[in-house]
């Protein structure tokens, strides 16, 4: 039977659930308790015994982006988070439970981009600095209320290691990081093909495309063979705007029909340069024609050919998307789509143009902006996954190892199989921008090109001194 004091308290139950009323008396009791601090059942001290035993608890909050509020998934992942924590608690363990915000840089530059536009201003008129600044007051206005709503769900997070990552302290830690790297010869300056985002004028991650099926054409194009004998291979593309950067045309190798082809030349419509006629593994005889334009600094896949074959890279695209002064003079200056339509009715004038069918096609846009996602060749700066270091093994290998070894594991186990094959079949990681908002790369250039990594302008400029 319930004590005297028990019955009072459940005879005052409201009979409907108030969340305010329960998220008022229940967050700042538990918080004013020290319930999450760092340790032993909230002491702020580790227990030594428990140490010893191994039951040691510590998780760190997936931090959110400051772009706004929190929204069900982060409360049910927090749900998540905090059962376990508490759990492990109550069970003796020393637990610890961090908190924190995520600058998250290209969406956060977006959200005060967006607020400047309705202002009728841009980021480009307010001035680096001026911007920089708004988007700060921007995070401290949206990092107030998500710590805001943390609390009101009641999470047990240890509040004094509040963190956000662009912190000066944590800062210090990415600049130091990048220089060590640098040094060990595992984060280069290259240039290789990126994900561009023509809005924002940057680089984005893998994660940040989206692609869905949307309806598009198939364009077969003739291209005459560059002997003057009269005979042509069709080619078939879903992106004739990007032909003008073709450096080659392939077929498989074992398809009879082009087999005699292989070795030759065709001269490229509309431009008039000859290019060769390539086999490759990599074509589907049984996709459109069966013989494909190769354009390396404008696909994927095709980079990779070209890299295979030792292909020139011709880039026919600004940042901007549009055609640049590789292209035949009628074409630049064009933007993308644009260029599409002229080239497409040039061919159709020349009588290049075969046949136009519709073709459902997956299309690339970044999740941010809606763009359609370019891949373009620019100088970009990448952590070298494959690399050995030091050590002899490269960073992938180690991360494999740690898995094989059990001091990393998944659960369910099954996703092992998945992430051995990410990481034996992972490239380079490019981790630069083009934004205003983030952490910078620690690099400085002299006038000739030099590149200076160093923690500081100070050590850069003494480094520049010596060179």
């Amino acid at each position: 039977m319930p004590d005297q004091p028990t019955q009072a308290r459940l005879a005052a139950l409201s009979k409907s659930f108030d969340p305010a009323a329960v998220e008022a008396q229940w967050g700042p009791a538990w918080e004013q308790a020290g319930l999450g601090r760092a340790g032993w059942r909230g002491t702020g001290q580790a227990n030594a015994e428990a140490a010893a035993a191994g039951h040691n608890f510590a998780v760190q909050l997936p931090p959110p982006n400051v772009t706004g509020t929190l929204h069900m998934g982060h409360a049910f992942n927090q749900t998540i988070m905090d059962s376990l924590t508490r759990y492990h608690r109550m069970r003796g363990f020393n637990t610890l439970w961090v908190p924190g915000t995520d600058h998250a840089g290209i969406a956060t530059q977006i959200v005060v981009e967006r607020q400047l536009q309705a202002q009728g201003q841009s980021r480009h008129e307010l001035g680096r600095k001026n911007f920089v600044a708004r988007v700060w007051e921007w995070k401290q206005q949206s990092g107030d209320t998500i710590t805001r709503q943390m609390r009101r769900m009641g999470a047990s997070v240890d509040w004094s290691r509040e963190y956000f990552t662009m912190d000066d302290k944590l800062s210090r830690v990415v600049t130091e990081t990048f220089v060590r790297l640098y040094e060990q010869g595992l984060i280069y300056r290259g240039k290789r093909l990126v994900n561009w985002d023509p809005e924002l004028k940057s680089a984005v991650s893998d994660l940040e495309v989206e692609s869905a099926e949307e309806d598009g054409f198939l364009w077969h194009i003739a291209y005459p063979l560059a002997d003057g004998s009269g005979e042509q291979l069709v080619v078939a593309t879903t992106r004739p705007e990007t032909m003008l950067g073709d450096v080659a045309v392939m077929v498989h190798p074992e398809d009879e029909r082009y087999r005699r082809f292989i070795g030759q030349a065709v001269t490229l419509p509309l431009v008039g340069r000859a290019i060769p006629v390539i086999a490759d593994d990599y074509v589907d005889k049984d996709f459109g024609t069966g013989v494909v334009k190769v354009t390396p600094a404008h696909d994927a896949n095709d980079y990779a050919v070209g890299q295979r074959h030792g292909l020139p890279m011709i880039s026919v695209l600004t940042l901007d998307a549009h055609i640049n002064d590789q292209a035949p003079a009628r074409y630049q200056g064009l933007e993308r789509f644009a260029a599409r339509k002229a080239i497409v009715a040039d061919l159709d004038a020349q009588g290049l143009l075969v046949e136009t069918k519709k073709h459902k096609l997956m299309v690339p846009r970044c999740g941010r902006t809606g763009q359609i996602i370019e891949p373009m060749l620019t100088d970009q700066w990448f952590v070298a996954m494959s690399k050995a270091d030091e050590s002899g093994k490269s960073i992938a290998q180690k991360a494999i190892a740690a898995v094989q070894s059990g001091a990393v594991r998944f659960v369910p186990e099954q996703w092992v199989n998945t992430y051995n094959q990410w990481m034996n079949n992972i490239q380079d990681w490019c981790i630069s921008r083009q934004l205003w908002w983030g952490h910078q790369i620690p690099a400085w250039y002299g006038e000739d090109g030099s590149i200076f990594v160093a923690r500081s302008a100070d050590e850069a400029s003494a480094a520049a001194l010596k060179a």
